[in-house]
């Protein structure tokens, strides 16, 4: 554990992870109030999208990256890289507030939540291994929790506040509501993509010496 710790790759993951799953949970936890602003009555229907597109992410991502894995031995931060230029674009379409983009942005922001969620689990076991896994995963995790207070408790939601009370009411309504919290997330997951732009450089030789030679199939007769 004290190895993975000090290595660099931990870190990239980590923080790759971290801004990913929490600017995604920024919108899980505000998507009601972020429907109610732009003029949605029923923000079921985007919780009930959010939530089978991120199974469709958690699904997907799963079978494209085994295929690529060990067809290519391309690292799977590939996909958790592209999930996070896509959750640019995402967060661009929330912060026009339309009902046109809403829907395409929360199956869009789903997926890529599912990418991020499930890829990082088999990325971390194969580079730093099984002995001490359950630290690992549960310290990758903590991203979760902390992406909920920084992003969607002080970010999203004192910007809310501000901008409900400016308005006289304890519920915001209008496009300025999350307009600027969607832009800094736009900007957080772009950092994100330039760490897992960096992070899948730097672990590519790892993932040619697993997968590269097929020396996780067995040897035919």
């Amino acid at each position: 554990m004290r190895e993975a710790l000090v290595k660099a790759d931990f870190w990239l993951l980590w923080f790759l992870y971290f801004l990913g799953v929490g600017s995604g949970v920024t919108v899980l936890n505000n998507l009601a109030q972020v429907g109610i602003a732009v003029g949605i009555e029923n923000t079921t229907v985007l919780l009930c999208l959010f939530s089978f597109f991120n199974f469709v992410g958690r699904l997907s991502s799963g079978a494209i990256s085994e295929h690529f894995v060990k067809s290519r031995a391309m690292p799977r931060t590939v996909w958790m890289t592209l999930a996070q230029f896509l959750m640019v674009l995402a967060f661009i379409l929330y912060a026009l507030s339309s009902t046109a983009t809403l829907y395409p942005a929360t199956a869009l922001l789903g997926t890529c939540y599912g990418f991020q969620y499930s890829l990082m689990v088999p990325t971390a076991s194969e580079l730093f291994g099984l002995e001490h896994f359950g630290i690992i995963y549960s310290f990758m995790i903590l991203g979760n929790p902390i992406g909920a207070v920084l992003f969607s408790g002080l970010l999203a939601g004192r910007l809310y506040d501000a901008e409900a009370i400016r308005q006289g009411s304890s519920t915001c309504y209008g496009p300025d509501c999350f307009k600027l919290t969607f832009m800094i997330l736009a900007c957080v997951c772009g950092v994100a993509a330039i760490l897992g732009v960096i992070l899948t450089v730097r672990i590519r030789p790892v993932y040619q010496s697993l997968y590269g030679s097929r020396s996780f199939r067995l040897p035919q007769e």
